[in-house]
């Protein structure tokens, strides 16, 4: 009879999911529920409209809480301030509320994204999004998984490789007006060589998006770790290619995920115009 192998994943991996998952649901029903009317900006980062609202502070002090209080060596790299090197090898990368913007609006594209590091390298990962009813998720060698509208836990495959000018690929804009002008110039030379383009408001959220069929690929510049640590983990699980720069990993400069066949070109593409500059 054919058998199934089942990964072997490492316990500490294990352990370190379900307490991300525990974290990301407990912070995804609090930011669901608990968004008040009059919901304001409460900081501003990079520029007058890259904004942080209460919630997301309260959402990372939530998580970094119930993390401290199981696993208290970790350290942590938070996007609203949390960080601390721990003595454990093992760093977690939050970021509690990916899609501010969209959440200040009262749009539904917005998600919790929660990575465990050991060593320097993404072992466990967590998207919770909760205006879809959708959580993500994956361990290190252990294939890419979800929960959503659907009965059960689902696995995750990228899509089949259409040719590219039938790509449907996702983007996203910096809040900084030179980087961003910038960003449309290459969308605009981008576009017409692809089926479209879409532009959600979460980098966590099209990470995911990839990994579930829903796109073909995806690609960014100016994303910070909290925002692709746990997306691109789940991204590569599901069978995807992820990277930059060619030879290089996902950074600052440019963030690409797309299933075989359309990241290589489109990777090629954003290279000759120059997506990281």
């Amino acid at each position: 009879p054919l058998r199934v192998r089942t990964p072997v994943t490492d316990p500490l991996h294990t352990e370190l999911l379900e307490i991300a998952q525990e974290a990301a649901r407990r912070a995804g029903a609090l930011l669901r529920d608990g968004r008040p009317a009059d919901l304001a900006v409460a900081a501003t980062k990079s520029s007058p409209i890259d904004v942080v609202t209460e919630m997301d502070i309260a959402a990372e002090k939530l998580i970094t809480t119930l993390i401290a209080d199981r696993r208290p060596d970790d350290g942590f790299l938070g996007e609203e301030g949390a960080s601390g090197d721990g003595t454990s090898g093992v760093r977690w990368v939050i970021d509690p509320l990916d899609g501010t913007v969209n959440y200040l609006y009262g749009l539904p594209t917005w998600a919790v994204s929660i990575a465990a590091e050991q060593d320097g390298e993404t072992v466990a990962g967590v998207v919770e999004i909760p205006m879809r009813g959708e959580s993500y998720h994956a361990v290190r060698g252990g294939g890419a998984w979800a929960t959503g509208a659907w009965e059960g836990t689902r696995a995750l495959a990228c899509r089949p490789a259409p040719p590219l000018d039938q790509a449907l690929v996702s983007t996203g804009f910096n809040y900084v007006t030179e980087v961003r002008t910038r960003q449309a110039e290459v969308a605009a030379r981008l576009v017409p060589l692809l089926r479209d383009i879409r532009r959600g408001g979460s980098a966590a959220v099209d990470l995911c998006d990839v990994a579930a069929g829903r796109l073909d690929g995806y690609y960014e510049r100016g994303l910070h770790p909290w925002d692709l640590a746990a997306g691109d983990l789940i991204a590569r699980e599901a069978g995807a290619l992820t990277g930059g720069r060619p030879g290089e990993r996902p950074s600052h400069d440019l963030t690409i995920a797309a299933t075989p066949g359309v990241f290589e070109p489109l990777q090629r593409l954003l290279e000759d115009f120059g997506a990281w500059r």
